[in-house]
């Protein structure tokens, strides 16, 4: 832009960073996101501002980054939410940071940053934590992992408005998930208040958040991968009580994001819909219907949709939900076709595609080839472990492929990096996150069930392992870390069915126990029409009915 009352947004690149080194002055980075309602205000009151858009524009060199386009600069940089405003050396280490700037806070940073460059220059940039301490405290994996996480949930269970936590309120589907199998009541409790505050009743689909205790101050944001996630934990929930009060909720999010968010071109989920005007929440359903629909960010990431695939196969599972199904079938078909190739799964499809396109280091002889950034990894095995126990078993041969080259190329020492380490700012820092490091680990037990390959459960525990000398520490957000230990160190529930998926047998046993079971499909040890249930060293007799297998799962848990 060359106004001088608006701010000259670069992209981020080696250009950026490269003037900012030639013109001794810092990087302004803004990360922001369409779906981010005070990242659109932000650009509104303040870089619309003349003045700060002249400063910022003379005295930095400003960065504009999307953070659902960008995950590596996202998990990097972020100072605890959207909008973030950053500060860098030209070098790409952080001189200081803060959240949303109005008006007069900006004012304030811009001059505090430039008498901190004036005075000491690239001497005050320092490196995030995360980005020094390279590798996590090991340990020994016990059942004092699953103990403690069930301890935390209880401290911080909100008795009064339910969910976890005082403010503000996130769903939180990992740690539903995880004391529904735990702590029943208390579980129900928070599935209750999240259906109830988060549920958009009119169009369907859950809200992001609750800025408050009580669930009140929505942010009225959808995301495709939490309300992927969210279809999944409730589904569960409706596994294991055969409630309408779950299956609902999760039906209604199956419909919002098969159509509101559903990209016809694509064969695919769009990713998210930002909030709208406030006052259309509140309106009656006649005048909401005729209001201006909230805008849609159609770009296809795989991570996000292959989260729905897993929560729309979870739904399908239980109900023979054909609408899931046949979603999900549509999508799965896009993230193999165009998604995956080589075992890499793209991030995004080419529009929206900005970290997966070509590395630093694969650029040139490689061409497009893309990036293997572990959280796609993770999410993508995960939604091809779940419709190979659900729809169809033909998708191992990809599933193996994800696994192979992600232990390939971003295995290192005992757990996993995030992509490559190599690119400007500080992308060339290891980072290992743990979240996706757990999902990985959960998606590799199931592939090593899948397919009898004991390799995977190895990797999956050398990556438990090399976080556990912090497992006391680790928050409910990533609760299923403790939920794949326990399912380590006991074994899942593996239902083998010899009958094709979508069978009586295969369909009975997708909906006995519960969601942390594994079913195998075509299971060619076993005589043809029968199943078999273990459990360790349990193993139960044959079963040919779905009323004979109810009795082996029974004879194997008890």
């Amino acid at each position: 832009m060359n106004d001088v009352t608006r701010v000259e947004w670069r992209e981020w690149g080696r250009a950026a960073f490269d003037e900012a080194s030639a013109d001794d002055v810092p990087v302004l980075l803004s990360l922001t996101a369409t779906w981010c309602d005070h990242c659109h205000e932000m650009d509104a009151e303040t870089y619309a501002e003349p003045r700060i858009a002249a400063n910022v524009n003379d005295s930095f060199v400003p960065v504009r980054v999307d953070v659902d386009r960008y995950p590596r600069v996202r998990d990097r940089y972020n100072m605890g939410g959207f909008p973030s405003t950053v500060f860098l050396a030209p070098d790409g280490r952080v001189l200081t940071g803060a959240g949303y700037l109005g008006p007069d806070g900006m004012r304030q940073v811009l001059d505090s940053v430039r008498t901190m460059w004036q005075t000491n220059g690239s001497g005050a940039a320092r490196i995030p934590r995360p980005l020094r301490e390279d590798n996590p405290p090991a340990g020994e994996l016990t059942a004092d992992v699953e103990s403690a996480m069930l301890g935390q949930l209880s401290e911080t269970y909100d008795e009064v408005a339910g969910g976890w936590g005082q403010s503000p309120k996130f769903p939180l589907p990992d740690a539903l998930e995880f004391a529904l199998k735990r702590d029943r009541e208390m579980a129900l409790r928070c599935y209750d208040a999240v259906g109830a505050n988060l549920l958009d009743e009119y169009d369907g689909g859950f809200y992001r958040f609750a800025t408050e205790r009580d669930w009140s101050g929505l942010q009225r944001e959808k995301l495709l991968d939490s309300n992927g996630a969210l279809v999944r934990a409730f589904a569960n929930a409706y596994l294991l009580t055969g409630k309408d009060e779950y299956r609902e909720p999760a039906e209604r999010t199956v419909e919002y994001v098969t159509t509101t968010l559903w990209n016809g071109d694509a064969n695919a989920f769009a990713n998210s819909q930002a909030p709208g005007e406030d006052d259309a929440h509140s309106i009656d359903a006649t005048d909401r219907a005729s209001a201006d629909e909230p805008p849609i960010d159609r770009g296809v990431f795989a991570g996000s949709n292959a989260l729905a695939i897993e929560g729309l196969c979870t739904f399908y599972a239980y109900t023979d939900d054909d609408r899931a199904r046949r979603y999900a079938e549509r999508a799965l078909e896009t993230l193999r076709e165009d998604l995956l190739a080589d075992g890499v799964v793209r991030h995004a499809l080419a529009e929206a595609d900005r970290e997966g396109a070509v590395s630093d280091r694969d650029r040139g002889a490689a061409g497009d080839r893309p990036v293997c950034l572990l959280s796609n990894q993770a999410r993508a095995l995960a939604a091809l472990t779940t419709a190979a126990s659900t729809l169809e078993s033909d998708v191992l041969d990809d599933a193996v492929s994800i696994a192979d080259t992600t232990i390939n190329r971003l295995h290192d020492g005992e757990s996993f990096l995030d992509g490559p380490t190599d690119g400007i700012g500080l992308l060339d820092r290891p980072l290992r996150p743990l979240d996706s490091n757990v999902a990985f680990a959960d998606a590799l037990l199931e592939l090593a069930v899948l397919t009898g390959t004991d390799r995977y459960r190895e990797y999956a525990r050398r990556t438990l392992e090399a976080f556990a000398g912090a497992s006391d520490r680790i928050g409910v957000q990533v609760a299923r870390y403790a939920s794949t230990v326990s399912r380590l160190l006991e074994g899942p529930l593996v239902i083998r069915v010899a009958a094709e998926p979508g069978s009586d047998l295969h369909r009975a046993a997708l909906r006995l126990a519960d969601h942390e079971k594994v079913v195998v499909p075509d299971a060619a040890e076993l005589e043809t029409r029968t199943a078999r249930v273990e459990r360790g060293d349990r193993v139960s007799a044959d079963a040919e009915t779905p009323a004979e297998l109810s009795d082996r799962v029974a004879s194997v848990l008890e």
